[in-house]
């Protein structure tokens, strides 16, 4: 059970700078932030949960199951994520790949501390157990520094980026996706590489906030387990269950920006009408449509926006709207699972597709294309996708980055190398200054 309280803030993002650094003392700490994105399935402005009671941590094996039944029987606030190899859970398929990062493939927490902020109010959340320790902490965190975004955010500018997959060999990767591709092995298969910089510290919480002062995006993430960290700039929403309802919105398509106005316009109405890109998404709104359909109501599957450009600070961006019904009775771990991982970042058939791009990318993916969430206490969950994010491993002095895009029939590999270091360019900035 939990005690909650609700209280004024004078000033957001005063309190929002404050409490992120006040969360630095814990070890289980998830933020999630929407930048004041305007959305139109939104529950919480930002959120904040630290502090482990209870969590579980697992490998693939029967993931899902050991998720399924830990949340039932928390039945509270949990928050944690899900990586892209939980894949080798959902179908018969490996991760072999290098993997210099390795986080657990599944980790979820129930936070005792829990802080939920919309427009000027922020409603605190504590595990009864700790009830009494709320209005110090409330006190610490108002008297904490407000931490400018310009303080001392240059440590870390000395980080050598390598490449794994090099663009030679990149340009055959992709070669090969388009002998697949004609050969009717698939239709679409998005293709990652992994950036990384070996024997480097950084300091997580200045790096996120550089990172996502230049990107701004709805489902941004700052998440740290022990001496792991996921600094996330994400764009992209997963899934989104809210009472009955289920809201699917994969991103396929990217445009750069331009500083000039009309020649940005001009970008976002090419984008628009992109045959290749409109392709890319449809194949994708086609393949989230099939996953929902296994848990939704007969005939509430509805496409409820197709293709529509969302602009953000970095790009322009191509954006559907999927949803679906469910019962009362379905779990909400079933409907994760059953559409996991999402269909943007795999490809089309999806298991075809998951087995080509694991025979040809170069590093595992980990965390890197899989979710970052939460599950409240109805039962309710919204997780987004981890992409334009750095993976850190404190420990070992990793860091990583990857970016992708979908190749399809007319896909040209230079043009596709090149939206990829669109995509590397504000992760790639913060690390190297």
């Amino acid at each position: 059970m939990r005690t909650k309280q609700i209280h004024k803030l004078k000033d957001v993002e005063a309190f929002k700078n404050q409490i992120l650094v006040w969360a630095q003392q814990f070890d289980d700490v998830v933020w999630l932030d929407s930048n004041n994105y305007e959305q139109k399935y939104s529950s919480y402005d930002a959120v904040l949960a630290v502090d482990a009671f209870t969590a579980i941590q697992t490998d693939y094996y029967q993931g899902f199951e050991k998720l399924k039944e830990y949340q039932t029987l928390v039945n509270d606030w949990v928050f944690g994520y899900l990586t892209y190899d939980l894949k080798n859970d959902v179908e018969d398929l490996k991760s072999k790949n290098s993997d210099g990062l390795e986080f657990p493939d599944l980790y979820f927490f129930q936070p005792k501390r829990l802080f939920l902020i919309k427009g000027n109010d922020v409603e605190i959340q504590y595990l009864n157990s700790i009830d009494d320790e709320l209005e110090g902490d409330l006190l610490d965190i108002q008297t904490k520094p407000e931490y400018q975004q310009e303080d001392n955010l240059s440590t870390s500018n000395n980080v050598k980026i390598k490449l794994r997959t090099h663009k030679d060999e990149y340009f055959s990767k992709v070669n090969n996706i388009l002998n697949h591709i004609h050969r009717g092995d698939i239709y679409e298969a998005n293709f990652c590489q992994e950036f990384y910089a070996e024997n480097t510290n950084i300091n997580p919480l200045e790096t996120y906030k550089k990172l996502n002062s230049i990107s701004k995006p709805p489902f941004a993430t700052f998440l740290k387990l022990g001496d792991k960290y996921a600094l996330c700039a994400s764009p992209e929403r997963y899934l989104k269950k809210e009472d009955d309802l289920v809201i699917t919105q994969p991103i396929k398509g990217t445009a750069k920006r331009s500083d000039n106005l009309e020649e940005d316009n001009k970008l976002k109405s090419n984008l628009l009408s992109d045959e290749k890109e409109r392709s890319e998404n449809i194949m994708i709104v086609d393949l989230v449509r099939n996953d929902l359909s296994k848990t939704a109501k007969k005939g509430s599957v509805r496409v409820e926006a197709l293709c529509e450009i969302y602009t953000f600070n970095q790009v322009h961006q191509m954006i559907s709207t999927v949803t679906s019904q469910v019962d009362k009775e379905t779990h909400p771990v079933d409907i994760i699972k059953s559409t996991f991982p999402m269909g943007s970042m795999t490809g089309a058939p999806k298991i075809s597709a998951m087995t080509i791009i694991e025979t040809l990318e170069d590093a595992k993916r980990g965390l890197y294309s899989g979710a970052v969430g939460y599950f409240s206490p109805t039962g309710d969950f919204d997780f987004n996708v981890v992409i334009r994010s750095i993976l850190y491993n404190e420990k070992k002095k990793y860091i990583s980055y990857s970016v992708g895009g979908a190749i399809t029939a007319k896909s040209n590999p230079l043009n596709e190398y090149e939206e990829c270091l669109i995509k590397a360019k504000a992760m790639r900035q913060v690390l190297e200054n």
